[in-house]
């Protein structure tokens, strides 16, 4: 019996409301925006020293819609399909561009772990914008052939326009394990232009915080025990607070179907070209920026246990919290040094 789990974006992390009086001389309110954007919910939390919606709801989703027509591989009119449709373009488009570069660099330091070129087996194993129903039978010598990010080539250009070519006829690429995260760093650059400084965003699950909450508090992020597949049920594992950084969960217990008692991950390995089979539950990555922390986490949900451990001592800018099982199907955890100061477990 299949049992399909495929949102486009499964909530990891939650916003946790402190309760108590807020004790600062300040009269800043909260105002709070909610609203659906890239096949998901998004909410913007910030403070206003009067009160004053200082930018709406009809703002963000504007914002969003030009993400959408930059990055997103679900919308058939977007700069990213448009170039997965030839073979070469030039590109003027910013956010494009970081993505390219962003990409580029989480995947030379994950030694390939972390692949955008991975869309045509993603939508093979039932879990991309293209996907059929999963029948068993993925044709991989023919989709490894057209998977790799080292059959994708770029150069920028005099002008700061980009040149992007494909090696390889066939190869196509998508953003959507580190695009999302981008948004909630667009949503903070359009906060912070309009002089807003205590913020905390929320784009699909990844989440960028800045400044403090309504309590003059750091804000305070919940992350959810990997053990239930309903957000209904979701229970919070441990909490940790955010002050101007970022952070993006990346889980296997949520987003999966099974087929005969056997169950297959949206997390598809790009060297072996099939859903990753290890004991790694969740990884939670801190980053400076969302987008990092978004593709990070990605990465080391591909990499497992081991792997990702060695992977964060080499990079001690990153601030991780892993949930796995042991040989007896027991919860453990591994918690970096400083995050470990900061975080409660429950």
């Amino acid at each position: 019996m299949r049992n399909a789990l495929r949102n486009t974006k499964i909530y990891f992390i939650a916003i946790i409301i402190a309760s108590g009086l807020y004790s600062c001389t300040s009269n800043e309110q909260q105002i709070e925006i909610k609203g659906e954007a890239q096949g998901t919910f998004y909410t913007i939390k910030y403070l206003s020293p009067d009160g004053r919606e200082i930018l709406d709801k009809a703002y963000f989703d504007r914002l969003f819609a030009r993400i959408d027509s930059s990055l997103s591989i679900y919308k058939d009119y977007s700069l990213v399909n448009e170039f997965n449709r030839s073979d070469s373009m030039v590109i003027s488009d910013p956010w494009f561009i970081q993505m390219v570069l962003q990409s580029d660099k989480i995947y030379r330091e994950s030694d390939g772990e972390f692949d955008p070129t991975v869309v045509h087996l993603v939508n093979a194993w039932g879990f991309g914008p293209s996907s059929r129903n999963y029948v068993g039978q993925v044709p991989l010598d023919s989709l490894m052939k057209i998977t790799g990010w080292d059959k994708i080539e770029f150069k920028m250009l005099p002008d700061g326009k980009m040149l992007l070519k494909k090696k390889v006829k066939g190869v196509i690429i998508g953003f959507n394990a580190i695009a999302q995260g981008y948004a909630a760093d667009i949503i903070g650059e359009g906060l912070e232009k309009h002089g807003i400084k205590n913020y905390l965003v929320d784009a699909g699950g990844e989440l960028k915080a800045s400044g403090h909450n309504r309590l003059g508090e750091s804000w305070k992020i919940g992350i959810d025990r990997p053990v239930s597949a309903s957000l209904k049920d979701r229970e919070i594992v441990a909490i940790f607070p955010l002050e101007n950084r970022s952070v993006s969960t990346s889980g296997s217990y949520r987003k999966y179907y099974e087929i005969n008692g056997v169950k297959y991950s949206h997390a598809i390995s790009p060297k072996t070209g099939r859903p990753v089979e290890h004991n790694l539950l969740s990884v939670t990555v801190v980053a400076d920026s969302c987008s990092l922390a978004d593709g990070y986490s990605t990465a080391i949900m591909i990499m497992g246990v081991g792997k990702g451990k060695e992977f964060l001592k080499k990079h001690p800018e990153l601030e991780a919290y892993l949930i796995f099982s042991d040989s007896k199907g027991n919860l453990q955890t591994y918690v970096t040094r400083q995050m470990g100061t900061v975080l409660k477990e429950y």
